[in-house]
């Protein structure tokens, strides 16, 4: 019974040190958390342009299997915007692995500055000077303009143009991330969490499951951010007693069974699934 003890006030305190270097690292990010394949932080698209561009850029990943993202923030702040396109690539790992078959259109709005971060498995095909007349002629004319729809659907389609061109692996239809059981986990350790608040309390019951799930959702989907909204979510779950199966559907649950890009509050799991860059691509300015 000692050494047990030992062992969970251990965890404990390993627990306490993951919350405080999750809540450090995610300060020092400020990257945005992607839900779909159209984020935009600063609400110059309408929900009906936004529904427009996710649907052209699923059916494109549903047929092509490559995943096309569009991130539009307010500004990078005092980093360039090449270092922040890679930043967020890194994090979110966009395209398929082994393919490395992503690409991200980043535009910093206030910033006036635009790039398309190209994944390894793309860079023959979207070029940086492919990428650079994209950002040329189809983004920017229209954004100097105001009509950043346009511009941003035409990049899109540019873009997508470009990629139906490359031959490439045809979509599988499962992630490979996902060949962790990461659905089968989560409600197991949300049920564990309740049995260790029935032991140990509400407060260290919570930090235990927190930490629990801050490791198994980093570990299995490499998303530094996933990870740290899951595991806040566990633990405001374990100490304030809500069902542990509100947050999972009929039918799905809170990471859902295809994969894609997709609100993880609604079913359906979002994420990249594990492709690679390496700073390919073209940046511009209007």
């Amino acid at each position: 019974m000692n050494k047990f003890s030992d062992l969970c006030h251990h965890f404990f305190i390993v627990s306490c040190f993951l919350l405080a270097m999750m809540h450090s690292l995610y300060a020092q990010d400020k990257l945005p958390v992607i839900r779909s394949h159209i984020t935009d932080l600063t609400n110059t698209l309408t929900s009906e342009q936004r529904s427009v561009l996710e649907k052209q850029l699923s059916d494109f990943e549903k047929t092509k299997g490559s995943q096309i993202i569009v991130v539009m923030i307010p500004t990078t702040g005092q980093e360039a915007i090449e270092q922040y396109a890679i930043r967020l690539a890194d994090s979110v790992k966009v395209g398929r692995k082994g393919i490395d078959d992503g690409a991200i259109l980043l535009i910093a709005k206030d910033d006036h500055a635009v790039r398309i971060e190209v994944g390894y498995g793309l860079e023959g095909a979207l070029t940086d000077y492919a990428s650079k007349r994209i950002i040329e002629s189809q983004i920017i004319p229209h954004f100097r303009t105001g009509d950043y729809f346009t511009g941003i659907s035409r990049g899109v389609g540019a873009m997508i143009a470009v990629v139906q061109g490359e031959e490439l692996p045809p979509p599988s239809g499962e992630k490979s991330r996902e060949k962790i059981p990461i659905t089968g986990i989560l409600p197991v350790l949300f049920i564990i969490g309740f049995f260790l608040r029935t032991i140990f309390g509400r407060v260290l019951g919570g930090f235990l499951t927190g930490g629990a799930v801050f490791l198994v959702t980093w570990i299995a989907l490499g998303a530094l951010s996933l990870a740290i909204l899951f595991s806040i979510i566990s633990f405001v779950a374990i100490i304030t007693g809500v069902n542990a199966g509100r947050g999972y559907r009929s039918g799905g649950t809170m990471m859902g069974g295809r994969g894609g890009f997709s609100d993880p509050f609604r079913g359906g799991g979002f994420g990249g699934g594990g492709g690679r860059f390496g700073g390919g691509g073209a940046s511009g300015r209007w």
